[in-house]
């Protein structure tokens, strides 16, 4: 029986699943956020899932600011530029926030090579500030259909130029 054992096993043994949790955080870490979306990866759901556990708990960590907390981000995180980065941007962001730091959206279309289903893995925030945000109108301008002259509507043909 399996009760009360919590993690996904991913179909690796725990030294490569570790390593592949802990790129994947990495990953998403370390993506550039653009003006519509904060840092996000692609990956399996239950990858997804799984690597949520990890990159919450070092954002509570990175949220903390202590010594001690940064060692033990490296300890869980081993990638030093990512450490930097996740407590200098991206734990300052949430510091008004008591958790629920990613978000997990499914993808409609599966993977090329094997057709597994796709979610895109990301940081909440900067999307959440778009939509906030007022956007500007901007105004469409569509093409009116040419008219046609009345005499062609009402069934009468007209009369074509005399050409000189």
């Amino acid at each position: 029986m399996r009760h009360r054992k919590s993690n996904r096993k991913l179909g690796r043994r725990s030294a490569p699943r570790r390593a592949l949790l802990r790129n994947l955080v990495v990953g998403l870490f370390m993506a550039e956020p653009t003006d519509d979306h904060a840092e996000r990866i692609c990956t399996t759901p239950e990858k997804a899932k799984e690597a949520r556990r990890l990159a919450e708990r070092l954002i509570t960590l990175g949220k903390k600011g202590t010594l001690a907390a940064r060692r033990r981000a490296l300890q869980l995180l081993p990638n030093k530029r990512a450490v930097r980065k996740l407590f200098d941007e991206i734990a300052p962001r949430y510091a008004g926030r008591p958790g629920g730091y990613t978000r997990i959206l499914r993808l409609g279309r599966p993977r090329v090579g094997d057709a597994a289903p796709q979610v895109l893995f990301e940081l909440v925030g900067i999307s959440e500030e778009a939509a906030a945000a007022p956007r500007p109108e901007v105004a469409v301008e569509r093409e009116e259909p040419e008219k046609q002259p009345e005499e062609a509507k009402e069934g009468k043909e007209a009369e074509p130029e005399p050409k000189e």
